[in-house]
């Protein structure tokens, strides 16, 4: 298996984030904890056991908690940390899924996916841990996220340093993540994919929001040479010439797949025909059983 991140790093970075507390950095997972718990209440069913893994602030677990759908929901974080007032998280490595086959009814994977190396295999113990009938919720940064950011950086270092490094990590494509859960063996699997355009002054305070999200380079292969105040003032300069709009201000888009599966269960409707996972995510969700 390739070793595309360097797990250690995101973990620090990550705890670095929450404790800093930049709540209005969250929006990300706000939007994402929102959209899954929209797509979880027009499920016709109950869901007696669920866990959150990696959710960071926890958003998504109490979003999807006020749906009313869930009768316990269990967290896990790479630290005790992230546990808020009154909760109890279950700490374990980044790349770890420490659940029990066949114990819990609901997975959520809220903007976390997207930074583990073996996905597939990921993806693999999500559904051997859910009981049958049970359902998997991702939302997964997709191809489109940043990619202003990766350009000017990418234009930035090739102009001052005769070469370029990879700074912003590569992102899946929805149809691979309809494929992938394919292959880990979900039932009825469904993806759709929202794009969000967020404005800012510059190019700085978005990188002072993407550290206080955790989601700086975690790049294994990223470069180790430290870059000079001089390389982010042209890379703001790039920015601003190519992604301005008429009031000076520049765009950021982050692009978002929200994807769903099944675990097997005999009384599951039979799939639709090929092409039929390009419906919406919240009108296939209803597929499970009562």
């Amino acid at each position: 298996m390739e070793i595309l991140f360097d797990e250690r790093l995101i973990e620090a970075r990550r705890e670095r984030a929450f404790a800093g507390g930049d709540h209005k950095a969250a929006f990300l997972l706000e939007i994402a904890g929102r959209e899954l718990a929209d797509r979880l209440a027009v499920v016709e069913r109950r869901f007696e056991t669920a866990v959150e893994l990696h959710g960071g602030t926890g958003i998504a677990a109490r979003d999807a908690l006020a749906t009313g759908k869930i009768g316990v929901m269990r967290r896990i974080e790479t630290s005790e940390a992230f546990a808020g007032d009154g909760e109890t998280v279950t700490a374990a490595p980044w790349e770890d899924v420490p659940l029990e086959p066949e114990s819990v009814n609901l997975v959520l994977s809220p903007l976390a996916l997207h930074l583990v190396n073996d996905t597939p295999g990921t993806l693999i113990r999500f559904r051997r841990a859910l009981k049958p009938d049970g359902l998997f919720l991702a939302a997964i940064p997709g191809v489109g996220t940043l990619s202003e950011l990766r350009d000017v950086l990418l234009s930035a270092e090739a102009e001052l340093l005769g070469g370029a490094s990879p700074r912003v990590i590569p992102f899946a494509d929805v149809r691979d993540v309809g494929g992938l859960l394919q292959r880990a063996g979900f039932t009825l699997p469904v993806v759709d994919i929202e794009t969000y355009t967020v404005r800012y002054d510059s190019l700085f305070p978005l990188m002072r929001d993407l550290r206080a999200m955790g989601m700086t380079n975690p790049l294994a292969g990223r470069s180790r040479v430290p870059v000079t105040r001089r390389f982010f003032v042209r890379a703001a300069e790039i920015y601003a010439e190519r992604y301005s709009d008429p009031d000076g201000r520049i765009r950021a888009t982050f692009s978002i797949i929200y994807a769903s599966g099944w675990s097997p269960h005999e009384s599951q409707q039979q799939p639709l025909k090929p092409g039929s996972a390009r419906m919406r995510l919240a009108d296939a969700l209803r597929g499970g059983t009562e």
